[in-house]
């Protein structure tokens, strides 16, 4: 999907209830653009392989949620590399820490 406008995606971190992903987008391409076209393109691709999902409870026929986050990026590439890369590593690292003061 991404390769359809011309975009790249840099690093790619899928997790159980969101994605971080780093995407170079030529200048030509909005961001709201790409995001609804990947968001879009992927739903009916996973509706379509997995009737399934059209049984979960989610809010219509929508698959992901209607917000999303974006940030550019200029000098500090690598560190957000570094954490998409490595978020979902870090994520169950701080809810094990968590876990062990569930006893205060």
């Amino acid at each position: 999907m991404s390769e359809w406008l011309g975009c790249e995606v840099e690093e790619l971190n899928v997790q159980e209830a969101h994605v971080h992903v780093l995407v170079s987008i030529p200048p030509k391409v909005s961001l709201s653009e790409y995001v609804g076209t990947v968001k879009g393109k992927t739903a009916i691709k996973l509706f379509k392989s997995y009737g399934g999902l059209r049984k979960k409870p989610y809010c219509g026929n929508y698959f992901w949620a209607r917000g999303y986050f974006v940030s550019t990026v200029g000098i500090d590439e690598e560190m957000i590399r570094r954490y998409v890369k490595y978020q979902e590593k870090e994520e169950k690292k701080e809810e094990q820490q968590q876990g062990s003061f569930d006893f205060l």
